[in-house]
């Protein structure tokens, strides 16, 4: 059962901090195709890790961390009253490149695949 409250309170403070970022006016964030691929809450919900990518690389990626580290409290205090807990996790931001990785592999495939 506990599982099933963590995954969906995940879930929540992704679509929450997805509504958030679009929001934010920060040069390193707005215009980016940012994603936030998913969030990992720690079991007693004080934690939740949130994995970031840029359809740009991972160096936007890199940057647009750097800019919700900024933006931590402003995001929090979103989350808390869009999801109305009583704890509101920390959040830490974390990038990541699976995007990049998956558009490589992608291209692998189309070149290494016969065209009928």
């Amino acid at each position: 059962m506990a599982g099933y409250k963590s995954e969906r309170i995940s879930e929540d403070i992704k679509r929450a901090v997805i509504t958030v970022i679009r929001e934010l006016k920060d040069p390193r964030i707005a215009g980016k195709m940012l994603t936030i691929l998913r969030v990992d809450v720690s079991g007693d919900l004080s934690y939740a890790k949130v994995y970031v990518s840029a359809l740009e690389g991972l160096d936007t990626a890199k940057q647009a961390v750097k800019a919700l580290k900024n933006a931590e409290g402003y995001i929090k205090n979103h989350v808390s009253k869009a999801l109305h807990l009583r704890k509101t996790p920390e959040l830490h931001f974390v990038a990541d490149n699976s995007i990049e990785q998956g558009m490589k592999i992608d291209e692998l495939l189309r070149k290494n695949t016969p065209h009928e």
